[in-house]
């Protein structure tokens, strides 16, 4: 798997922080999201794939390998 995100796009919900937090986390000055981890291991695969079905903005995008 691996994760892209749209920066332009969030809208600092945190919700993908939530749910991973090993793979996302949020900038300290305006809350958008940065991605820690573009191809996060199998442990992590069913919250990364949560965390793009409750984004709010759609700003998380996933290619399976």
């Amino acid at each position: 798997m691996r994760v892209s995100v749209e920066v332009d796009k969030c809208v600092a919900a945190g919700q993908c922080v939530l749910l991973a937090p090993e793979v996302f986390d949020q900038r300290e000055e305006d809350g958008v999201v940065t991605l820690l981890d573009e191809t996060p291991g199998g442990e992590h695969q069913d919250a990364v794939r949560e965390s793009a079905l409750v984004c709010p903005a759609a700003a998380i995008h996933l290619v399976e390998s």
